[in-house]
């Protein structure tokens, strides 16, 4: 792991010097301890959570874990080094990755980590405002920056592209399909998110470091940063009338909090921790990360999802120093969601109790928590679609199950409708592996991926929906020199995933996709048409690797999906 993607030293210091055990045959010296802190922190603390007491994922403790139900979890010490390097490389049909069959991890690698997960997960460190200052950097002041766009392209059709393992974002023209530049962003960056005026973008890594990226300029680049905590997963701006641009907010996983920050330049203003108590069981959880943030149309407020408390805040940022926070009970886990098609309702997926909660901004409260009918929802932002049947439904997919459910969103137009499951849409072939779903309101089809499915077929195809009919009317198999296998240094060949996250361009008539690769060589954009859906172009460039996420400007910032 290179130094600069790795997690604070701390950490491992946090370890001491000699080697942990548990029990008398797993024992890791600190060199040892010191890496699979770090690949755990890459790749599984994100579902499991640092202190290792599961979220999306389950309890990966050395000791075993009684539920609320009376169900018990062994611990990882009853399951063993074998069954633990067993799971760890071929993954599991509920969505966990094959980390070993993909590549991402070595045998030594899985290994290390069987063991590791047997012993007690070392105490990540905290994070203050002093700490946060030491990492900020404005690269080009305000002042020094354009007055209006330096370039001819129309950069409102921009596209950001994550990079995620190689920690950048490519910009690429909509129109021209040509990559602007690559800028330097945090560790497996998550999502990027819009200014209320499209000019900046900002960036979240999963290693806490946010970034501005100015698009104004003639070859955007990124003009502030800052790392604001060791894990985080959200980022947005603030966008209430008065206050357009003003703030940005950052949630974090770790240490649990919010931290509030100058909208141009990142420099840190307040730091509020989440770590509070769950709202059914009123017992205190340390880690109670913050996951999907969405900025209030109605209010100077921004919407905030606690993950294992099961609360969302809305978090009113008006007097910055001072900030006023209503806490809504909502489910336990709160994750990713959407705004309804008329902005008014969020939509959040509690996706370990298979729950979407429902909140109305304008009243501020819950006002549903709907049984989403599959297994652990997992709806990006959700797609709005205006059924001819239901009246304007929102859609959602799920990583556990092959169902995609239309949930009705009005409840004066379609009273009978709303907050209820009206359709649910049946995927082909078995298991689920549905990441995210995507829409346009001037597109005739939904479109789904699937590319955490097991079976190879169903992972490497686009699942097109109708929008009248609210069915798979067609499946669109990935053409095979798109996903021609990379090869390790010791010549194993490891496949790529497959489609993952669509977006389409400010007018809707192109949606594009990326293969999720690795690192050992670049992976394509194919952009389809998004009515005709022929493939229209293949964006293939050097500098595109391990592309994921994709965030048009225009759709980003009016929130349109």
């Amino acid at each position: 792991m290179k130094l600069k993607m790795m997690l604070s030293v701390a950490v491992a210091m946090a370890l001491g010097a000699t080697a942990l055990s548990a029990g008398d045959n797993v024992k890791l010296s600190p060199e040892e301890m010191k890496k699979a802190t770090q690949i755990y922190f890459d790749r599984c603390a994100g579902c499991h959570g640092m202190l290792r007491k599961g979220a999306l994922g389950p309890w990966i403790r050395p000791e075993a874990h009684k539920t609320k139900k009376g169900a018990t979890i062994p611990g990882t010490k009853d399951l063993g080094t074998k069954t633990l390097e067993e799971i760890i490389y071929n993954g599991t049909p509920g969505g966990m990755p094959g980390w070993g069959k993909s590549g991402e991890l070595t045998k030594e690698e899985v290994e290390l980590m069987a063991k590791y997960v047997q012993l007690p997960p070392p105490m990540p460190p905290e994070k203050s405002m002093a700490d946060m200052k030491k990492s900020w950097k404005v690269e080009v002041p305000v002042d020094k920056r354009p007055t209006k766009p330096e370039t001819d392209r129309n950069w409102k059709n921009y596209f950001g592209v994550v990079l995620r393992d190689v920690g950048k974002v490519a910009i690429i023209d909509g129109d021209k399909k040509e990559v602007v530049t690559v800028v330097p962003s945090g560790f497996a960056t998550h999502i990027l998110r819009s200014s209320a005026d499209g000019r900046y973008m900002y960036a979240i890594g999963r290693d806490g470091k946010a970034e501005v990226i100015d698009l104004w300029m003639k070859e955007p680049k990124v003009v502030s940063e800052i790392r604001v905590c060791n894990d985080a997963r959200s980022i947005d701006t603030s966008k209430y009338k008065g206050y357009e641009g003003k703030y940005a907010v950052v949630g974090c996983y770790w240490p649990p909090s919010i931290v509030t920050l100058d909208g141009k330049t990142l420099e840190p203003l307040k730091i509020v921790s989440t770590a509070s108590y769950t709202y059914d069981t009123e017992e205190f959880h340390r880690e109670a990360r913050v996951a999907s943030i969405v900025a209030n149309h109605y209010k100077p407020e921004w919407i905030i999802n606690i993950k294992e408390t099961g609360q969302v805040w809305l978090y009113d940022y008006s007097d910055v120093h001072n900030p006023t926070i209503k806490m809504i009970e909502a489910e336990r886990f709160l994750h990713d969601g959407g705004w309804d098609s008329s902005k008014r309702y969020f939509l959040v997926a509690a996706n370990a109790r298979n729950t979407i909660c429902v909140v109305d901004a304008k009243e501020g409260k819950l006002v549903a928590k709907i049984p989403s009918q599959g297994v652990k929802p997992h709806p990006g932002r959700g797609a709005n679609v205006n059924s001819k049947e239901y009246g304007p439904v929102w859609i959602t997919g799920h990583i556990g199950s092959n169902d995609i459910v239309a949930i009705g969103t009005d409840p004066k137009g379609h009273p009978k409708n709303a907050w209820k499951v009206v359709k649910k849409i049946k995927l082909p072939g078995e298991g689920g592996g549905n990441l995210f779903v995507k829409t346009h309101p001037k597109c005739k089809y939904i479109f789904a991926d699937r590319p955490v499915n097991p079976n190879r077929e169903l992972q490497t195809q686009i699942y097109v929906i109708d929008k009248d009919k609210l069915e798979v009317v067609k499946t669109i198999k990935i053409p095979k020199e798109y996903l021609k296998p990379a090869k390790t240094k010791d010549g194993k060949e490891v496949k790529a995933r497959g489609p993952v996250h669509f977006e389409f361009n400010a007018d809707g008539t192109e949606v594009w996709t990326s293969i999720w690769g690795n690192k050992l060589e670049p992976t394509p954009i194919l952009v389809y048409d998004a009515n005709t859906l022929k493939l229209k172009k293949v964006i293939k460039d050097p500098r595109i690797v391990t592309p994921t996420g994709k965030f048009n400007v225009t759709n980003t910032m009016d929130d349109i999906y």
